[in-house]
């Protein structure tokens, strides 16, 4: 989808690099794996949802420069995770997933399986990734965190302390990867019209007492200076830039699209 008044693409030649994905069925992973593919990365598309991949497949223009490989995974199997990752040039950790509810009723094992998705398996993930971008002296990490990366919300713990960690976790990679050519960021959307936001109105609405009407409205988009949702395609964007070797210098960096969000 085309945003009125933004530019068209990055100019990035990935011919010959192997990215890997997480999330890659849908939103804004699905954004990424497609972007990356069309600038020639064989792109490994990870995700549970085998019948979004194979979407993603189908969607993928044939005679495209890159190629999109299907990886139907769960990240809660971090070995496998772990063993899935090596040989990555670039490293997308996107995958993650939403509850909305006050701490003193937010299920346990819900906040372990967020945590684990979300902060877990991104380590487990650059744990197999490194080795290889480090003896070749060049790697992409870009970390999909969130305005709540840097910003907490109301009745949103795990996604908030997994995003807050995730923040923690790029930068360390940043530190230790900058010897070796590897660079690692963190892109931080406000609200995206994925999938997962669609899925918030209607906790939100439970949670605060409102119709689903008045929740993009009156609260996803309160403090957005600019009252529209973020498409997939502006994120995967702003993860081409970080790709590129105009970006080289740019690691340990949070790249904030939130429309205005923090600047209040």
């Amino acid at each position: 989808m085309t945003v009125i008044g933004t530019p068209g693409p990055v100019s990035l030649d990935l011919d010959g690099r192997t990215a890997l994905v997480t999330g890659a069925a849908s939103g804004i992973g699905r954004a990424c794996a497609l972007r990356l593919a069309a600038a020639g990365a064989t792109v490994r598309a990870v995700d549970r949802d085998a019948d979004g991949l194979a979407a993603l497949v189908a969607d993928h223009p044939d005679g495209g420069r890159g190629g999109i490989e299907p990886r139907s995974l769960d990240l809660t199997d971090l070995d496998a995770a772990e063993r899935a990752a090596a040989g990555a040039d670039l490293l997308v950790n996107n995958a993650g997933l939403q509850l909305v509810r006050p701490l003193e009723e937010f299920p346990p094992e819900v906040f372990h399986q967020v945590l684990t998705v979300m902060l877990e398996a991104p380590f487990r993930l650059l744990r197999g990734a490194l080795p290889h971008m480090y003896a070749q002296g060049w790697g992409r990490v870009v970390n999909i965190s969130s305005v709540h990366g840097l910003r907490a919300s109301p009745y949103k713990s795990a996604y908030v302390a997994a995003k807050h960690g995730l923040e923690g976790l790029s930068k360390t990679a940043a530190l230790e990867g900058a010897r070796h050519g590897v660079t690692s960021n963190c892109v931080n959307p406000g609200y995206v019209r994925t999938p997962l936001v669609e899925r918030q109105l209607a906790d939100q609405a439970a949670a605060h007492g409102i119709p689903e009407e008045r929740v993009l409205t009156d609260l996803l988009l309160a403090d957005s200076a600019l009252k529209r949702l973020l498409e997939p395609e502006e994120v995967a964007e702003a993860v081409a830039y970080l790709c590129t070797p105009q970006a080289s210098f740019m690691t340990g960096a949070s790249l904030v699209l939130d429309g205005g969000w923090s600047a209040h």
